[in-house]
């Protein structure tokens, strides 16, 4: 199944900061992270998952800081900030308000969706 580019888009954010909230990450782990959460149902890329990050790092929801990995490569870790846990929160209130909304609507109207 593919997902809509659309409903992808909307849902980077949350997703993004709840893998951050668990703790700090990189970009390459943060997209392994997504497929692992979504039982490879999002399949993201470098050029999907950047821009979100940079944003949320303009919007002070997201720090970064360079260190060197175990590998001794240097990578770009993230981490979410106190006001990204907040919009988080936010987050997770609205999407859980779609999500009952949608299987409200699912189940009221399966006899003629089938």
């Amino acid at each position: 199944m593919s997902i809509g580019k659309d409903l992808v888009a909307a849902s980077a954010t949350p997703l993004v900061l709840a893998i951050l909230a668990e703790g700090d990450s990189y970009g390459y782990a943060i997209i392994k992270r997504v497929g692992e959460l979504s039982d490879g149902q999002l399949r993201w890329t470098d050029g999907m998952l950047y821009p979100v990050l940079h944003r949320l790092e303009r919007l002070g929801y997201v720090e970064a800081r360079w260190a060197t990995a175990e590998s001794g490569r240097r990578r770009r870790y993230y981490r979410v900030t106190s006001a990204g846990r907040a919009h988080l929160a936010t987050e997770r209130r609205h999407w859980e308000a779609v999500d009952a909304a949608l299987r409200g609507i699912w189940l009221e109207m399966a006899p003629t969706l089938a």
